[in-house]
């Protein structure tokens, strides 16, 4: 009886432990400081001249997600939108933007920059 009650502990133990790593692998777990971040759309006025792709490493979880559109919104004239799956963030311009501003904005984030490229 006692090796049965263990058995079943176990597997509920097992249960859990595998649900975190399916939300860690999904980018929805809390690893760095938080999950579920909310941080508010940043609205651009004026036209759109350019969208950029960055490609970025490092990034888990919803508070990566919230840093990094945080930092890219610091840019004037920018409003980043980050995809955990992809690994990039879509960067929505309404004026020229250089790569080395992107990159300044996400220096010492603990993120890597892979890439910049235009979205065609």
């Amino acid at each position: 009886m006692a090796t049965a009650i263990v058995g079943i502990l176990v597997l509920v133990a097992l249960f859990f432990a595998l649900k975190g790593v399916i939300k860690h692998w999904r980018g929805e777990s809390s690893c760095c400081g938080g999950g579920d971040v909310k941080v508010p759309k940043k609205k651009l006025t004026g036209t759109i001249v350019e969208t950029k792709i960055v490609d970025i490493e490092g990034m888990t979880c919803g508070h990566c997600k919230a840093r990094i559109e945080q930092a890219l919104d610091t840019i004037d004239g920018v409003a980043a939108e980050v995809n955990l799956h992809r690994n990039h963030a879509v960067v929505r311009m309404t004026r020229e933007v250089s790569d080395d501003e992107i990159r300044r904005a996400l220096a010492g984030s603990g993120y890597t920059i892979t890439g910049i490229h235009i979205k065609g």
